[in-house]
């Protein structure tokens, strides 16, 4: 199985986006709300030289979760309220 990719990501606050990718290694999408878990604020920027990928999932009533992984050809990540959201979420 490949990790989907992270196709784009608009909260610019994140310490892993940069020239409006995101490149955080793997990022895990939260529990009981779709949350980005790996977002933290930062003014420096930091991660791999690729682009970011998903590499667990833990909203078990997402569609594309099969045992804590992602099954989505690729997914967006938005901001919402104060947080980053995978807006690929769809409920089951």
């Amino acid at each position: 199985m490949k990790m989907p990719g992270i196709k784009s990501c608009n909260v610019t606050d994140c310490a892993y986006l940069m020239n409006n990718q995101c490149h955080a290694l793997a990022i895990t999408v939260g529990a009981h709300h779709p949350y980005c878990d790996t977002y933290f604020r930062n003014n420096s920027k930091g991660g791999a030289e690729e682009t970011g990928s998903v590499g667990a999932c833990k909203v078990n009533n997402c569609m594309y979760n099969q045992k804590f992984e992602c099954t989505a050809e690729g997914i967006d990540v938005r901001y919402h309220e104060d947080h980053a959201d995978c807006s690929t979420f769809k409920a089951r």
